[in-house]
């Protein structure tokens, strides 16, 4: 009886599909944009600096010269972590494994060195001008999000002044429309180490 229902489903023709409105396409331009936005940041970067802040700061408390050093440093260090991870990329092989690679001006090389790629895989995944602005974007982004830590805004701004509060709220705010805005007009086609994978 089940084999029957199925085979009936599967011979009713299918539905037209009605052309979206004008509306509709931008909307879902708009979501779909949005969604490359989780692209921005290494997942990695970002969780080490929430997880390592919070110790090198003492809470935000900096009682030395070192704590702000050590912080300046993490700040630095992830927001390269950032720079670098944005030229990474991967691919699924022909057993469907995930295999990351260093994108590089003739192709990707790839990680472990297993695998090669043809010419045409290789062109595909060439560094061009629009990684180095993505990777400086994420950089940016990075930099924003520091900001916005309130363990470090204590630890290296103990008595901000008026102006410094209010450059250290709004420039994140700046960063963060400037850096989205850019991402959602030219989104990254790379999945790096620490970005979402795709089933592609």
């Amino acid at each position: 009886m089940e084999e029957t229902k199925q085979a009936l489903i599967a011979s009713l023709p299918e539905a037209p599909k009605k052309p979206k409105s004008k509306v509709q396409r931008v909307a879902r331009n708009a979501f779909k944009g949005t969604a490359h936005l989780s692209n921005l940041l290494p997942t990695g970067s970002v969780m080490g600096f929430q997880i390592m802040c919070p110790v090198l700061t003492h809470q935000g408390q900096c009682p030395t010269i070192t704590s702000r050093w050590l912080t300046c440093f993490l700040v630095f260090v992830c927001a390269i972590s950032c720079f670098l991870l944005s030229f990474t990329d991967s691919f699924r092989d022909p057993r469907g494994k995930v295999r990351y690679g260093l994108a590089t001006p003739s192709g990707l090389c790839v990680m472990d060195g297993t695998i090669t790629l043809t010419e045409e895989e290789k062109e595909k995944y060439k560094l061009r001008f629009l990684d180095f602005v993505h990777a400086t974007m994420s950089m940016l982004v990075f930099f924003a999000i520091s900001m916005f830590d309130q363990n470090v805004i204590r630890c290296l701004f103990p008595v901000p002044s008026e102006e410094t509060k209010e450059l250290l709220s709004s420039l994140p705010f700046i960063i963060g429309v400037v850096c989205g805005g850019f991402f959602l007009a030219f989104p990254t086609r790379r999945h790096g180490i620490g970005s979402p994978l795709t089933k592609e």
